[in-house]
């Protein structure tokens, strides 16, 4: 297992995190000036010199729990809240997202490309403010230089842990399963066709050599696939064209999400997941709070029973249970919006009751975001 799994983990999750967060602020009423707070915050918390200085020690990959719990942290860095059943739900989809990513990598070096283009948006999310910029800049300049020494051995090793990591994950996501990325089983589908990986030669053709070198025969072989010529490598630099679209926001319309199978058209239900993952949350009135410090409470869940009846495991059916689906409901009323703008003030004592057993693996990185 590799030992430097754990750092590449956090940028890649938190950056489909932040996706989802950045196209939320956008589409809701949410001020300039929250959403420029919210995305800070949570950017300098996670690219903080001690946070990453923490992650880059040699170190076992967290478990699924441990990881959610410093996901969950690290989200809740700023104004915006998830309460635990949403948390789930969130974790899962950038979970599925960055393995598919891991799936579709060419190269197991392609990993860094993977994680450059996170950081490369990210950068994007924050670029007015130049103190988190900085921030950024100073961690990929460290990631460079811990994985640009890596052997090919090394990253295989690395995409394996992974691998391994991401095993028992078969969530179906409905994004996924329209663009016929996913199978009804929540595995995914992987292409036959496209170019091959940078330094590879196209399949199909057997070459014969004498003992001197020479090319004596050739003959020919079906490749399984319609394969073509490698494009030209990425840039593993501080800036420049990671060429490969895995690591971009694949919200957006004409996303980064490619069928595997039909003509390629993009498909409108990016927009609409999209538009559903924006409207998890309205505008609340809460109205204890200073303006400044409004708080977002972000429930996937249409009302507060089903999000109970998740949370006690009540919320049951057979194809659900079986390949665990994702159904994000973007639906609120008076009710609804008045329930959250009413428990939005709890967080802060319930963030101070939050268990932390100590003896677990990942507490020294919780008790020092906890000063961050």
């Amino acid at each position: 297992m590799s030992v430097k799994t754990l750092p590449l983990v956090f940028i890649n999750l938190g950056g489909e995190m932040l996706y989802i967060l950045d196209q939320r602020l956008r589409a809701t009423s949410t001020s300039e000036d929250n959403s420029e707070k919210v995305m800070n915050d949570i950017v300098g918390t996670l690219f903080s010199k001690t946070f990453m200085d923490e992650l880059l020690k040699p170190q076992q990959l967290y478990s699924h729990r441990t990881l959610k719990t410093v996901l969950t942290r690290l989200a809740h860095a700023s104004i915006m809240r998830l309460n635990p059943a949403s948390m789930d739900r969130l974790y899962e989809l950038t979970i599925m997202a960055f393995k598919y990513q891991v799936f579709r990598c060419p190269r197991p070096k392609d990993l860094l490309l993977i994680s450059y283009s996170h950081i490369d948006t990210i950068r994007e999310l924050v670029k007015d403010t130049s103190v988190v910029v900085n921030q950024v800049d100073e961690t990929h300049r460290k990631i460079i230089e811990v994985y640009s020494s890596l052997s090919e051995g090394e990253f295989q090793l690395l995409r394996q842990t992974l691998l391994i990591f991401f095993q028992d994950m078969h969530v179906r996501v409905s994004l996924f399963l329209k663009n016929q990325i996913q199978n009804p089983d929540g595995r995914f589908a992987l292409p036959t066709s496209g170019p091959v990986p940078h330094g590879i030669v196209v399949p199909g053709l057997i070459r014969v050599f004498d003992s001197k070198g020479r090319e004596v025969r050739r003959s020919e072989f079906p490749a399984g696939g319609s394969y073509s010529s490698p494009v030209r490598e990425g840039s593993f630099e501080l800036h420049g064209d990671r060429v490969i679209s895995l690591g971009m926001n694949m919200y957006v319309l004409g996303g980064t999400v490619k069928s595997t199978k039909g003509d390629g058209t993009p498909n409108p239900l990016a927009k609409e997941e999209l538009n559903l993952l924006a409207c998890l949350i309205g505008s609340l009135k809460a109205e204890n709070m200073p303006r400044a410090e409004y708080g977002f409470r972000i429930n996937l869940f249409t009302t507060d029973q089903e999000e109970e009846e998740e949370a006690d495991g009540t919320s049951d059916g057979a194809e659900e249970s079986m390949f665990g689906v994702i159904n994000i409901q973007a639906m609120q009323d008076e009710q609804s919006a008045a329930e959250l703008a009413r428990i939005t003030g709890q967080f802060a004592e319930e963030e101070e009751q939050h268990e932390n057993p100590s003896g677990n693996k990942g507490d020294d990185l919780l008790a020092m975001m906890d000063d961050l």
